[in-house]
Order: structure tokens, then C-alpha cells, then sequence
């Protein structure tokens, strides 16, 4: 959403609260109505005012502006700039057209506990928790539930404490709850009937002067806002009526119990966004355990409560209330009001008996017009759902070290996996593994059988003479043999490519959090990659014609030449790839476990090499060489490793999010020990 700022204008952008992808929040409602979220009808004028008892203070450099955007745009506006030494906030609302303005004033320290709020909205926003590890379900409701609290209910009640009173009418399916809705307002505002559920769309009534604070996003502000039914869109229906006290808003919520999972997820919304809950239950229902589970959070959270022991017959209400008080005190309830409605005949508009609701509209009207009884009520709730937000904060910070765990050993395994094969295939490139079958062959073919051995061992021939005499007629099995090593190395790199891929995906399977990587992946995560084979080629060939070009190099450096020029640098640089499969010690003789055919192949090589480039150049071109092919390898694994790594990265997961929230947790208790809003 955008909007401007004092002037110049100025953008001010609030970001979006359910990013895309695979940081989406679990669990989210796709089938409600999303509110496009507008510029707010109401017009928030910030004025940033110096606190005159501060020393230094410089008036000329703080800003003021209007700014047409939602409370709690306003409100972390003004919290940012609240962070200056010396300096408080205020907030100045200003009604459309005119029709009357209030002001809010917060001090330095309530600036802090509100820059807090909305800071850990910002991190339980981002703090996603993909992987499945133990509790995750769990973990993730209550990170939207603390999401939803925040953006419904903490944030703009915080910011406005003077707003009207939100009463949401909840509780079990049957109980009555749109029947004794209609008759507190005195009028039909929400639909009743038989068949369940009877509410779809949540039902807001309140006086036509209080329209202001319900028609803009001030609460509930991912719902669309409607003056009629909208089908079961689930948006908010919004009611006005003369005949409920200024001050005084009540919420017809579905059914905590319902069949439908959306309404039940709506309802525990509603009741997070409440500032008292007026529970609903009748005599058959007031023992089922999920309206219980509902009064225990409330209780925990010191949410104002009512309760409404509704469609009772008369003659069991006695019995049936004093049940449901000892259960009410049972649950840390015992102080809360209740109330009985016993069953009764409607009218013809199917509202109940007024004296039947008498107590209630009493209650609420008087809680309404008493100013201070109000601010109590909504204090109590406000402080008791920012304390639940500090001991849910430290659920979630465990359970994000938990996603933090799970993703470090997921790293660990494929860092293991690659490792151990890199490892591998460094020790097959210089150990004999290389020069068996086509390569010992094709090698065997090249040098000849012995011919090359006696020329180099005659002295009275010159070089030219016999050497072109010894590999005369070969350039074709040099290419075999080219050919050969290409083949045996890509051969080797693939195996170890698919291994390394394979263990991966193996011990990623043996975990509860990798199994859905693995199961779900757009990738062949226990396969090398189709590209791996063509990598490998081009790599091997690269380093060929690598050790063709040191091994010219070397002979251009030579002070005499006749010996390389005889020899060529086709016969040197194959023979310096033998050398390197066979031997990384500094032995001048046969490689450690070298033997037979491939030992005297090996040997031939080392030979040649010695006689034309010298015991030290041969040293320091094989190391080279193996050197240039270790690091090549190494890095097409690596590569194929980064293919897994990327799936990790793909979780968007931060490995610092659980120290974040349990510094909040510390943030927020310091903070608490300031008055709320006043």
C-alpha cells in the first residue's frame, strides 16, 4: 500500500503481510475475501512534538505531516520517529469530512513497546518454518495466530485505547449466538435458522457515529468490509444502528465448533481481535471440550469474558449454571460474569424476550458509557494478549531453532556426502585406477611392445633416427589412447557425481525434514544432474589439452630441443597423463601398488619423461598436472553439490531468527513494565 507524507509528498510504504512463494504463511485462509487494503478513509495528522524538558532539543528538524494511510501505517511512522532522544508522538485523528477529531498521545516508552509489536511482526513475517520437524504443525498455527493478533487486534488497539468497545458473540454451534445478537441490538442483523452454520459472513453492529473506526482497516484489516451478506466470501458484514450506545460494537462470530474449518478459523480470529468475548453455550453444549479450549486461552491471556448460558429450559437452569460456574472457576474463570437465557418463545421478528436479555444489554450498555470501567476492560485484555505474545514468541523461537537444527543437518548430510567422493576421486586420479582396461590397452598400443623401451636404452642411433623408428605409425593409437583417458575419467566423474547424489538423498530420506525435499523436489535430488556427463567432458578435455600446452611450454624453454622435438609433444604429454594416474609420491620408479602390465606401462612413461625433460621438470609437471585435474574435479562435484545446496537456500530460512525472537521476548518484558497506552 502507498500513500503520502507531509510535503514534499513522500512515499510511505507499508509491506505486504503474506509474501509469496515458498515463505508464504502456513496455513493461510485462500478462500476469504482479502480486503485491497486503501488508503484509509480517516486522515492521521503525525505530529512529532519535541519534549520541552529535554536539553537540546531541536524543534526545527523534526517533521510534520499528514498522512492518509491506516492507524497502523501511522503508528510505525511514528515509532521510527519516535527513537529520537527526547522527543514523544501524537497522533491527531481527524474524521471525514469533518465530523469531529480525537487525539492520542503516547509516551517515549510506549513508542518503544510499539516499535517492539511491530518489529517481531516484521520477523514472524520471515519467520518461516518449512521443513517438517516434530511440533511444526503447532508451530506454525500459533505464528499465525500471533500474526493475526498483532495486525487485528495488539497493534491498532494499542495505538487507539479510547476506540469503541468490540464485544465478539462466539461459542459453540446451536447456541443461540445470532439469535441473542439480534435481540441485544433489538433489531434482525444477522441470519438465523436451522441448518448449520447459520453465520457466514462475521456480523460487526455498531452506533452510526462510531462507523469511522470499523469502515477503514483499523482492525480486522485482511477483510474485505460489506453492508450485506456476501455469500460466504467471508467478508465483514457491517451493521449500523441507532439503537447500540455509542462506544459499543458487537461481533457475531461463526461457531468455534463448526464443521466448516474455515469458520472455525475465522472464529478464533475474531476472538483474537476482541476486546471482550461474550461466550455463547447451552445446556447441551457447555461441557464440549473445544469451547473450553478456547476459555482456557482466553483465561491465560486474561481476556475479559461473559458467559451466556443460552436456550436452557427454565427449570434446568438453576442446575446447569451452578455446573457451568464450578467449571468456570475450575478454569481460572471464577470471577468472569454469567448470564442465563433461558428457552423461550420468539416474536415475530425471532428476537428473544427482552427481559430475557435485559442483564446483558445492561451490562454492556453501562460498561460502554462508563469511560473508565471501558478503558479497564480493554486494558486488561490488551496487556494480558501482549503477555501471551512474549510466551508464544519463545514457542516459536524454539521452534525456529528446531527448523535451524533440522537445516543444518540436512547441510551436514549432503557437505558429508560430496566430501567423502571429492575425497575419492582426488585418490582414483593418482592411485592406478585409472590405468586399467581401454587405457592400459590403448597405452600398451601407443608405446609398443618394447620397441620404445630399446630405443631409449641404444646409444649409438641417433635420437631422431631411433625414436621415429619406435612410434612410427602411431598417431591413430595416440588418439586412441586420448580417447581412452577422456572416457575413463568422465566414466570415474560420473560415477562419483551419482554416488555422491545418491548417499545424499539417502540420509536425507532416513529424516522427517528432508523426506518431503527428497518426495517433492522439481529436481532428480538422488541423480546427477543431466548436464553432469557433457560438464565432465568438456572439463576432461580442457585438462588434456592443459597438459599438452605445459609440456610444450616446457620444451620451448629447454636449451637443447633435439631430444623433445624427437620425441613430440603428443608422445610426452601422454605419457605425463600416466605418470599422474599412477604415481603422486616422489619416487622415480613404478607408483605404490602398480603393478604388472599397468607397473611397466608406468614405468615406460616415467622413462621417457626423465630422459627428455629431467628427474626435477618431471616432478614439477606431474604435480602441475594433477593439481590442474584435482581442482577441476572438485569443482564439477561441487557444482552438483550446489544443486542441493540451492533446495536448502530455496527455504528462505534464517538461521538467526530464533535469537531475534528471544530478544523480543526480553524486549517486550522490559517494555511491559511501562503503563499500556493511556
Amino acid at each position: 500500500m502507498i500513500g503520502y507524507c507531509g510535503a514534499p509528498r513522500r512515499r510511505v510504504i507499508w509491506p505486504s503481510r503474506r509474501p509469496s512463494g515458498a515463505g508464504s504463511r502456513c496455513g493461510a485462509r485462500t478462500s476469504y475475501s482479502r480486503h485491497p487494503c486503501p488508503v484509509s478513509p480517516v486522515t492521521f495528522t503525525l505530529t512529532l512534538q519535541a519534549d520541552r524538558h529535554e536539553q537540546g532539543a531541536d524543534r526545527s528538524r523534526l517533521r510534520r505531516g499528514v498522512c492518509l494511510l491506516p492507524l497502523h501505517m501511522a503508528a510505525e511512522i511514528a515509532a521510527r520517529h519516535a527513537k529520537l532522544a527526547g522527543t514523544t508522538f501524537r497522533i491527531w485523528i481527524h474524521q471525514k469530512q469533518g465530523e469531529g477529531k480525537g487525539e492520542r498521545v503516547a509516551t517515549g516508552g510506549q513508542s518503544e513497546l510499539l516499535g517492539i509489536l511491530l518489529r517481531l511482526r516484521e520477523v514472524l513475517l520471515g519467520s518461516h518454518m518449512p521443513l517438517e520437524v516434530p511440533d511444526v504443525d503447532l508451530a506454525r498455527k500459533v505464528r499465525e495466530e500471533m500474526i493475526d493478533q498483532l495486525e487485528d487486534y495488539i497493534l491498532p488497539r494499542a495505538i487507539q485505547i479510547d476506540a469503541p468497545l468490540l464485544a465478539v458473540v462466539g461459542g459453540s454451534t446451536g447456541a443461540g449466538k445470532s439469535t441473542l445478537v439480534n435481540t441485544l441490538v433489538g433489531q434482525p442483523v444477522s441470519e438465523t435458522g436451522v441448518l448449520r452454520p447459520t453465520t457466514r459472513d462475521p456480523v460487526l453492529v455498531h452506533h452510526p457515529d462510531d462507523a469511522p473506526w470499523f469502515h477503514e482497516a483499523r482492525i480486522l484489516p485482511d477483510m474485505l468490509r460489506s453492508s450485506t451478506d456476501s455469500g460466504g466470501t467471508y467478508s465483514l458484514q457491517l451493521v449500523s444502528s441507532e439503537k447500540l450506545p455509542v462506544g459499543l460494537a458487537i461481533l457475531d462470530a461463526p461457531d468455534v465448533d463448526s464443521v466448516v474449518e474455515h469458520n472455525r478459523e475465522l472464529a478464533a480470529e475474531l476472538l483474537g481481535a476482541a476486546d471482550l468475548w461474550l461466550f455463547v453455550t447451552s445446556a447441551a453444549r457447555y461441557a464440549d471440550q473445544v469451547p473450553w479450549d478456547n476459555l482456557r486461552a482466553a483465561a491465560q491471556r486474561t481476556t475479559a469474558v461473559a458467559m451466556v448460558l443460552d436456550r436452557t429450559q427454565p427449570k434446568a437452569v438453576r442446575e446447569v449454571s451452578s455446573h457451568l460456574a464450578r467449571m468456570m472457576s475450575a478454569r481460572r474463570l471464577g470471577d468472569a460474569p454469567l448470564f442465563t437465557v433461558p428457552e423461550s418463545t420468539l416474536d415475530s421478528q425471532g428476537l428473544l424476550p427482552e427481559k430475557t436479555v435485559e442483564p446483558i444489554r445492561s451490562w454492556l450498555h453501562s460498561m460502554s458509557a462508563d469511560t473508565t470501567g471501558r478503558e479497564e476492560v480493554v486494558r486488561q485484555t490488551l496487556d494480558g494478549a501482549v503477555r501471551s505474545l512474549s510466551h508464544r514468541t519463545r514457542e516459536i523461537a524454539d521452534a525456529t531453532e528446531k527448523q535451524a537444527e533440522a537445516l543444518s543437518t540436512l547441510r551436514a548430510h549432503a557437505d558429508t556426502a560430496y566430501r567423502t567422493r571429492v575425497e575419492a576421486v582426488e585418490g582414483a586420479t593418482h592411485d592406478g585406477t585409472l590405468l586399467r582396461g581401454e587405457v592400459l590397452a590403448r597405452w600398451q598400443d601407443f608405446v609398443g611392445s618394447g620397441d620404445l623401451i630399446r630405443a631409449l636404452e641404444e646409444r649409438a642411433t641417433p635420437w631422431r633416427d631411433r625414436l621415429s623408428k619406435a612410434v612410427r605409425g602411431r598417431p591413430q593409437s595416440a588418439e586412441q589412447l586420448l580417447d581412452a583417458v577422456e572416457a575413463a575419467l568422465v566414466s570415474m566423474l560420473k560415477e562419483h557425481a551419482e554416488s555422491a547424489a545418491e548417499e545424499t538423498a539417502t540420509a536425507w530420506l532416513a529424516t522427517e525434514a528432508g523426506r518431503p525435499l527428497v518426495d517433492d523436489s522439481d529436481q532428480q535430488l538422488g541423480r546427477a544432474s543431466p548436464g553432469f556427463r557433457s560438464a565432465a567432458e568438456h572439463a576432461v578435455q580442457d585438462w588434456q589439452n592443459a597438459v599438452f600446452r605445459i609440456v610444450r611450454d616446457e620444451g620451448a624453454d629447454m636449451r637443447s630441443k633435439e631430444r623433445f622435438v624427437a620425441y613430440g609433444v603428443d608422445l610426452l604429454a601422454l605419457s605425463l597423463m600416466v605418470v599422474v594416474f599412477a604415481d603422486s609420491s616422489d619416487a622415480p620408479g613404478t607408483a605404490p601398488g602398480v603393478g604388472g602390465q599397468a607397473g611397466d606401462g608406468v614405468a615406460v612413461a616415467r622413462k621417457l619423461l626423465v630422459a627428455v625433460l629431467g628427474e626435477d621438470a618431471v616432478r614439477e609437471l606431474a604435480d602441475q598436472a594433477r593439481e590442474d585435474l584435482r581442482v577441476r574435479a572438485e569443482g564439477l562435484l561441487w557444482s552438483e553439490h550446489k544443486i542441493v545446496d540451492d533446495v536448502l537456500h530455496g527455504l528462505q530460512l534464517s538461521e538467526d531468527v530464533s535469537a531475534q525472537l528471544r530478544q523480543m521476548v526480553r524486549d517486550i518484558d522490559d517494555a511491559r513494565l511501562m503503563e499500556l497506552p493511556s
